[in-house]
């Protein structure tokens, strides 16, 4: 994904874009750069992450997606709010799955940093292609999601963990 500056584009929108050409090329410590010290991050898979968990997860996600590819489809944003649709293709390490997820992510922004995100995907969509069969019958529950959830919080917590990185 090539990203330049685009003149006329406000600071909020280029900073959105900014940040997903960091993710495209899998590069988690300038994501980081993008997130005002309050931000708070949430989707299907990591709810309710704040600063330290937030960022230490895009690190996590860009270390261990080595066949990550992003599409970057549209960026809108203005002095309080943003919105980008995105997708990304990668293989789920735990499962060895090839995944296509779409992804909607809203933003609320502060002294020119993200301060909110909030990524919604189809879960279903996501569970069918990430954990196969059992995604496919019972991706709908909240039994699945509740143990993907904790599952991703405990990769979260050991990868945090290993790096000496103190977060709630």
């Amino acid at each position: 994904m090539r990203v330049c500056y685009t003149p006329g584009m406000h600071p909020n929108a280029q900073l959105l874009t900014d940040f997903y050409a960091a993710f495209a090329r899998r590069d988690g410590d300038a994501m980081a750069t993008a997130y005002h010290p309050d931000a708070e991050f949430s989707d299907p898979v990591f709810p309710g992450l704040r600063h330290a968990r937030t960022t230490s997860m895009w690190r996590m996600l860009c270390e261990r997606g080595t066949d990550l590819e992003l599409t970057l489809k549209d960026v809108q944003a203005d002095d309080r709010s943003g919105r980008a649709q995105w997708e990304a293709r990668y293989t789920f390490s735990t499962s060895g799955r090839k995944v296509l997820n779409r992804v909607t992510s809203e933003f609320e922004f502060k002294d020119g940093k993200i301060l909110r995100q909030t990524d919604r995907f189809d879960f279903w969509t996501w569970a069918r292609q990430a954990i196969g069969p059992a995604g496919l019958l019972l991706g709908w529950t909240p039994l699945v999601r509740n143990k993907v959830q904790s599952q991703a919080r405990r990769s979260l917590d050991k990868y945090m963990e290993q790096r000496g990185i103190k977060g709630a």
